[in-house]
């Protein structure tokens, strides 16, 4: 894909958005079945969506804290294939985020927790600043040129002039 072929395409980005968004969950979904899933009788979207379960106090509640930092690592790793672009990241997971207070919002009431708030920020920092790391490293990586191919295309060139 050339970087600068397409410079506007509404659907490619909310394509994007949405794909990062349902990872995300998805991800948060698997971290939570192993961390609190083991530790309550039945799992809910209330330890996705509701503020008061992310708690230092109990042990469901730092299993709920460590699957959305688990979940933030993970969706740096996704933005190397779905974003692809280190500039995009930050507005990318910023996005996610803001979408996910949105839902919260809707589920529970205004998060009025400052766990909630530190954990979301927490995240938020990890996912761009690591999905930027990461896909700096790729767009930085030496664009592999074998050496038959090198060897072949001197030979037409040298046909050609």
């Amino acid at each position: 894909m050339f970087y600068g072929a397409v410079a506007w395409d509404p659907w490619l980005i909310v394509t994007q958005i949405v794909c990062l968004q349902c990872l995300y969950y998805l991800t948060l979904g698997v971290f939570m079945a192993i961390l609190v899933g083991t530790r309550v009788s039945r799992m809910s979207l209330v330890y996705f969506f509701d503020y008061a379960t992310a708690t230092a106090s109990t042990v469901t509640g730092c299993g709920v804290i460590a699957s959305f930092l688990l979940s933030a690592l993970a969706g740096a790793g996704s933005m190397i294939y779905l974003i692809e672009r280190a500039k995009k990241c930050l507005d990318f997971s910023a996005t996610l985020y803001i979408i996910h207070l949105f839902i919260c919002i809707i589920f529970g009431g205004w998060p009025l927790s400052i766990t909630w708030w530190v954990v979301n920020g927490t995240g938020l920092a990890v996912m761009a600043l690591l999905g930027e790391y990461l896909c700096i490293r790729r767009e930085l990586r030496e664009i592999p040129i074998t050496r038959y191919r090198s060897s072949k295309l001197l030979f037409y060139f040298s046909y050609i002039f």
